[in-house]
Parts: structure tokens; C-alpha cells; sequence
């Protein structure tokens, strides 16, 4: 499915902070490096980008002002828009979308990230060129102090959404752990039924899906579930139902779950008190505005989210890579109407590194200055250079590990031996082996001790 020219990854250096003029500079700088075929954009494409949105704000810091360091910066979108509409020649589409958490506010990604100036904008500097903004969503929840009491339709996907049957090639096929899967909800029926024996499914939105070109736009960032959130993880944004995803097996390890790193009696109290809770709330949004006060207390005793390793939050997880390798086998192998590709999808990647998040990614991570675009036209070449330069050793993170050693419906048709690097800083060319300056990325607090390469030495 993959040609050589897949496995080359540039890295562009220069940009420190989002100046529109530096960073269409080293957007057009590190495209360049790729040497993409002259016909990667056509004229009449249809180009779906899909940035990061998962939240409106850091978390921890409600409002308009902490936001940059947690999704992709507007400027990054609308310098790679800008290097599209250009090959586009006055006709074919571009779509920016992408599905964030259930519990955030579009309409403020959209106020603080100035989307709607950015539609403006570009349609005035290239007529012709139909430009939209989508929030994929089929529903928005309003969620207080982490417990979801209503939730709110939406348009969604104007071209509606696509099942798609991985089944025998899905990573899940013989994983204990289905049956007990947990994904974006209360209703663990739900994503159980999707995930069962040899039925693994998924709903992804069409648009996405029936794309010419898919320009996937990430941020550079540290993931509580996943290790890192990059090319791979953000293709959960174009999903049409959260609820099919396995993000946690509920258990301990020695029960064949990771929903909890270790067996002790306050985990087992809490497996039991919210197994109780979910099944009670699921379809009740009167018990669930009940269930807030009920959950601070319950906060006070188990402890804090940012402090506390649960719900698979730390590098024990052993489902959330296996639904992240999936989603991309459904991109890569389907189309828009759930069938076999006959055409390979023109891909390519652009994560935005100028500001990452570091820490508790992927929505309260602390902002880290990188100033570094990285591009590529295969994820898993991108992820595993994006981890080598967070300080991290892709060989430790499992996501990464086992894209390279799957034997169902596998993407990656190359070893990380075969990484090509190209860039504007010495440090940065040659093999991914030749890599010597690294950010040293703090990892989530469950994941520290697991996977920093203890060959990284910081000198930039």
C-alpha cells in the first residue's frame, strides 16, 4: 500500500512563536523537504484537514487565554489551507474538521481559535475554491465537574457516516479483554457489542473517509492513554460515535484488565462503586446531576484524575493502541462507503510542534516552546520520529511497537531502520539512530519511568 518515498520524514526548525509569516515560511520549507509528487493535490480535489480540537482550553485553566499549547494552532492550519488552495487551482474543496471530546464547546474552539476569520480569509484569496469548517459531533455533551448531565444533537457529518467492519483484521481479535471494554461512555453494552469474537467495528464520519486527500494537522503532545497523541491518535477526530472506541479494559492487570495499574482494596472499592454509578446513569440525566456531589466526594477519597492513575491512564494500557491502529486500517483500507480502497488515499501529515504540551496531555499538559514542524506521508514514520525528538524511545511506547509488528491488515510496510530524515538543523538528518538533539518531554505522571530514552541528551 506504501511506496519508499512514505518512509521520509522532514523536520523544519525555525518558527518560535506564531508569527502568520514564520510560519508559512517553515510550512512551505518542510513540505518542500518531502518532495511530494507535483500531482499530490489536483485541481478539483476534494481536501479534508483534520487538526486537533480536542478541548477548547487547558483543563485546568477555563477560558480564552490556554489554549495554544492544546490544539493545532490556527496559524499552522491556515498556512498548510493556504499551500493547498494554491495546487488546487481555483476549483475542488477543502474541508477543516474534526470530532473533539463529546464535553467541549465548538462554538469556543471556534471563537478563541478565530475559525470563522480563517474561512473569511481564505475564500477571499482564492475564489473558487469551496472552503468549510465542520464539527463532526453528532452530539454535544454538557458535562459538570467530569459527569455528563445532558446532551445536545447536532448536524454532524453532512454526508453522514460509514460503518466499517475491520473484523479478522482488527487488533482486537483475541484480546481477553472484550467484553469489558469501556469507551467514551456509560453504556459499555455498547461498545462491547461492537467488539465481541471476531466483530470489530467502526463508525467513522464520510467526509473524512471519502476524501482525495487527507491532511491530518496534530499536535505535538503528551497522551495519557497512548503515551503520545501525534498523526496516529488523531484520527479519533473522525469518528461519527466515541462509543465504539475501546479506551479501557475495566479490571487490574492480574484480572486481565487496565483500568487501574495494581489490585489494592481502594481500587477494587472504586471498580465496584463506579461499575455500580455507570449502570445507574447511562440513561439518566436526573441521577446524573445528582451523581456531581456524589463524585467530588468520591474525589476526596480515591483521589484526583491528575494525580491518581485510572480509567487506563498510565503505559499499562493495553487497549487504547489497539483501537488507534485500527482506526488507521479503516483510513488507509476503506473509502467512504465502508468497501476496500481501490485507490490508496493521498496522505500526509503536519504536526505542530512550535508550542507542544507536555505532562498530563492530552487536555492539561504544560505548554513546551519547540518551535519544529514535522511532516511525513506515512503516520507511523511520523509518531516515531515525533517520540524520538519528545525524548521518548518509540520502542517503549506500545502503539508504536506493535504498528511495526502487526499481522492483520498491517499499514506499515517498513521498518523504523528504513526512516529517512531530512531537515534545516544537522541534529535532525540521516536515520532515525542519528538523532541527538531531543526536548525531553515530561511524560503523563503515569507514564514516567516508561519510556524516556535514557540516551537523550537536551541541548536544544
Amino acid at each position: 500500500m506504501f511506496n519508499d518515498d512514505k518512509t521520509r520524514v522532514s523536520i523544519g526548525r525555525g518558527a518560535t512563536r506564531y508569527v502568520s509569516e514564520d510560519v508559512c515560511a517553515l510550512v512551505e520549507e518542510t513540505l518542500a523537504a518531502l518532495n511530494l509528487p507535483d500531482d499530490f493535490v489536483r485541481s478539483g480535489d476534494r481536501v479534508v484537514l483534520k487538526p486537533n480540537w480536542v478541548k477548547e482550553h487547558d483543563e485546568r485553566s477555563p477560558g480564552p487565554g490556554a489554549w495554544e499549547h492544546v490544539v493545532t494552532h490556527p496559524t499552522v492550519i491556515e498556512a498548510v489551507t493556504n499551500w493547498v488552495a494554491e495546487r488546487l487551482d481555483g476549483t475542488g474543496s477543502v474541508t477543516i474538521c474534526d470530532a473533539p471530546q463529546t464535553d467541549s464547546s465548538f462554538a469556543r474552539i471556534r471563537e478563541y481559535c478565530g475559525l470563522d476569520r480563517l474561512i473569511e480569509n481564505c475564500s477571499a484569496r482564492f475564489p473558487g475554491v469551496d472552503f468549510k469548517l465542520l464539527d463532526l459531533r453528532a452530539e454535544e455533551w454538557l458535562a459538570v465537574d467530569g459527569v455528563t448531565v445532558s446532551r445536545t444533537n447536532l448536524a454532524g457529518d453532512p454526508l453522514g457516516a460509514t460503518e466499517v467492519r475491520l473484523n479478522e483484521e482488527s487488533e482486537f481479535v483475541g484480546y481477553a479483554g472484550c467484553g469489558r471494554l469501556y469507551g467514551a461512555s456509560y453504556d459499555l453494552d455498547e461498545t462491547n457489542r461492537h467488539h465481541t469474537g471476531s466483530t470489530h467495528e467502526y463508525l467513522l464520519c464520510r467526509t473524512p473517509m471519502s476524501a482525495d486527500v487527507l491532511i491530518n494537522l496534530p499536535k505535538l503532545k503528551t497522551h495519557k492513554k497512548v503515551g503520545l497523541t501525534c498523526a496516529l491518535k488523531n484520527l479519533v477526530g473522525i469518528n461519527a460515535n466515541k462509543n465504539w472506541l475501546p479506551h479501557h479494559t475495566e479490571g487490574t492487570p492480574d484480572l486481565g484488565g487496565d483500568q487501574f495499574p495494581a489490585n489494592t482494596a481502594k481500587a477494587r472499592l472504586e471498580h465496584s462503586w463506579m461499575g455500580t454509578a455507570k449502570r445507574l446513569l447511562k440513561h439518566s440525566p436526573l441521577m446524573s446531576r445528582l451523581f456531581v456531589p456524589v463524585k467530588k466526594i468520591g474525589r476526596m477519597f480515591f483521589g484526583d484524575t491528575q494525580r491518581v492513575v485510572r480509567s487506563g491512564n498510565w503505559h499499562g494500557n493495553d487497549t487504547c493502541w489497539r483501537m488507534v491502529l485500527d482506526l488507521n486500517k479503516c483510513l488507509f483500507g476503506y473509502d467512504g462507503e465502508g468497501n476496500k480502497r481501490t485507490t490508496p488515499l493521498r496522505y500526509l501529515a503536519l504536526v505542530d510542534g512550535i508550542v507542544g504540551g507536555e505532562g498530563n496531555g492530552p487536555m492539561a499538559p504544560d505548554a513546551k516552546a519547540c518551535g519544529v514542524l514535522i511532516a511525513g506521508r506515512h503516520p507511523a514514520a511520523v509518531d516515531v520520529v515525533a517520540a524520538a525528538l519528545m525524548g521518548f524511545d518509540p520502542g517503549r511506547i506500545r502503539m508504536l511497537k506493535n504498528a511495526f509488528a502487526m499481522e492483520r491488515g498491517s499499514f506499515v510496510k517498513f521498518t523504523t531502520s528504513d526512516i529517512e530524515l531530512v531537515s534545516n538543523h544537522d541534529a535532525w538528518r540521516g536515520g532515525l539512530s542519528s538523532i541527538e538533539d531531543v526536548f525531553s518531554f515530561k511524560p503523563h505522571f503515569g507514564w514516567v519511568g516508561a519510556i524516556e530514552d535514557s540516551r537523550q541528551s537536551l541541548s536544544v
